[in-house]
C-alpha cells in the first residue's frame, strides 16, 4: 500500500476526523514506531510503520466497509437530500463514498446494504444477477391461492414485459372493520420501481406496510432495532451473491 499522511491514516481508522486528530498529534497522543510525532501531514507506510494512539495500536482502516442497516420509514435511500434524513444518517461516516446498494421507498423498512465497493453494487445491481429479495407485506384485500399463481406466471404492472416468476405465501387473512386485510411473504428477484407495491395493485389490493427482510445470503437479524446497523464483514456481505435467483 502506497503512503499515507498519518492524519489521514489515523481519521480512516477512526479515531476522529482530521481537524481532531490532529490535535491529538500535537498533544503527543500519537507515536510512529515507538517515537512520539508532531508532523500530522508526515507520511507513513501502512504496511510496515507501526501506529499508535494512547499507547494502542492503530488498526488500518479497510478499504471497503458494509454496513447492514434497518431501515425505518421516513428516510430516504439517497446519498443527500435536503428535504429529509437519508440512510447515509443512521450510519458512520468514516469513509468516503458510503451509497445505498438499490433503493427501498420511503415509507418501506427493512434491511438495505451500505457500502463504498462499487463493485459489489455493480454485481448487485445488474440486470442479469437476479437477487432474491424477500418482503413482508400487510395488503388490503384478501390475497388467495389465484394470486399465488398469478405471481408465480409473472404479472403485467406496465411495463415491456411481465415481471419474473415470484415466490408468493399467504400468512393470514381476516376479515377487519375495514374489510379484509392479509399478511404474505414475497419473494422477488428485480427491482422495478415500486415493484412489490405495483404487484399486488395488479392483483387488485394495495399494501399498507412494507418490510424487507433478505436479500441474497443476508437476512434481517431480528434484534436489530429500526434505525440501528451491523457492520458486515466482506466475506458476509459476499454472501448477497449467493442465490440461484429463482423464486
Amino acid at each position: 500500500m502506497k503512503a499515507v499522511r498519518l492524519d489521514k491514516f489515523l481519521a480512516d481508522a477512526g479515531i476522529g476526523t482530521r481537524s481532531e486528530v490532529k490535535k491529538f498529534v500535537y498533544w503527543n497522543r500519537v507515536k510512529v514506531n515507538g517515537k512520539i510525532v508532531k508532523d500530522p501531514g508526515m507520511k507513513i507506510e501502512p504496511d510496515t510503520d507501526e501506529v499508535t494512539y494512547k499507547d494502542e495500536p492503530v488498526r488500518r482502516a479497510e478499504e471497503f466497509v458494509y454496513y447492514l442497516l434497518h431501515k425505518p420509514a421516513g428516510c430516504v435511500s439517497a446519498t443527500e437530500d435536503k428535504l429529509h434524513k437519508t440512510v447515509l444518517d443512521y450510519v458512520p461516516k468514516t469513509r468516503k463514498g458510503l451509497f445505498p446498494v438499490g433503493r427501498l421507498d420511503k415509507d418501506t423498512e427493512g434491511l438495505l446494504l451500505i457500502t463504498n465497493d462499487g463493485a459489489l453494487a455493480h454485481e448487485l445491481l445488474a440486470p442479469g444477477k437476479h437477487v432474491e429479495k424477500t418482503y413482508y407485506a400487510l395488503v388490503e384485500g384478501r390475497v388467495t391461492q389465484e394470486d399465488i399463481l398469478s405471481v408465480r406466471e409473472g404479472l403485467d404492472i406496465g411495463e415491456k414485459k411481465n415481471t419474473l416468476p415470484a415466490c408468493l405465501e399467504i400468512l393470514s387473512a381476516a376479515l377487519t372493520e375495514n374489510g379484509w386485510q392479509s399478511e404474505i411473504h414475497i419473494t422477488i428477484c428485480e427491482g422495478k420501481y415500486h415493484q412489490v407495491k405495483r404487484m399486488m395493485e395488479a392483483l387488485g389490493k394495495r399494501v399498507l406496510y412494507l418490510k424487507r427482510l433478505s436479500m441474497g445470503g443476508l437476512t434481517l437479524p431480528e434484534s436489530l432495532e429500526k434505525g440501528q446497523y451491523q457492520k458486515l464483514s466482506r466475506e458476509e456481505a459476499m454472501t448477497l451473491l449467493f442465490t440461484d435467483g429463482k423464486a
